[in-house]
């Protein structure tokens, strides 16, 4: 990764719902959550939504090459609710991919630790001896006639590339992944991997809500 040039994309994030307390956007692939390291990855999500938004406030990640839905804190407040709401598990979160090959049975449950691959980072791998829990559930919607799956995979806790890790250990990567498919399954023009849909209860009265985005793939 150390010939990684970043160029991110000039889609916009699309804005799903806004009020006094939570942002919640739909965050386009090619795009990083946060600044990396060094002026080149000033670019982000965050930055891009502080023009309209100053008072953005980070909860949660999704990787730069995985679109869909995230939520923000307007307040320090609800900064607060949300992140203990993702640390205690209590959102609900779907996913869509398309997989190399043809994954069966019709559903499945994938629990094997990961940890972060030292030598190789920014990849995790697992490690049954320093791994840290990590389960995903996966349901097939679609076996497609050109050899793939479409599958919705929820995350049952909440590690880096988790879901990346776990359905390549299945045997079937998620098409055009930079760094866990192979051959043929990375040959894509983006990761397909999309943040569909996100349960959370608001931080202002505990009402429970649901946002989705449209999969673009």
């Amino acid at each position: 990764m150390t010939d990684f040039v970043y160029t991110p994309t000039t889609e916009q994030p699309r804005i799903l719902h806004a009020d006094h307390e939570i942002l919640v956007v739909d965050k386009p692939a090619g795009l990083l959550s946060v600044p990396g390291k060094g002026e080149d990855r000033a670019d982000c999500l965050i930055a891009r939504l502080r023009a309209a938004y100053p008072m953005v406030l980070l909860v949660h990640r999704l990787d730069m090459d995985t679109s869909g839905v995230m939520v923000f804190g307007l307040t320090p407040h609800a900064q607060r609710h949300l992140g203990l709401q993702f640390e205690h598990r209590q959102t609900k979160k779907h996913y869509l991919a398309r997989l190399w090959g043809h994954l069966e049975p019709k559903e499945g449950h994938v629990d094997l630790p990961l940890c972060v691959d030292w030598p190789n980072r920014p990849r995790q791998h697992v490690d049954h001896e320093n791994g840290r829990p990590a389960q995903t559930d996966w349901r097939v919607l679609r076996l497609e006639a050109d050899g793939t799956t479409r599958v919705r995979l929820t995350p049952l806790t909440g590690r880096s590339h988790q879901l990346r890790v776990h359905m390549r250990e299945t045997g079937h990567p998620i098409l055009g992944d930079p760094l866990y498919a192979e051959g043929p399954a990375r040959d894509f023009p983006r990761l397909m991997l999309h943040a569909e849909s996100l349960r959370l209860r608001h931080p202002d009265g505990g009402r429970h809500m649901t946002f989705t985005a449209p999969c673009p793939f």
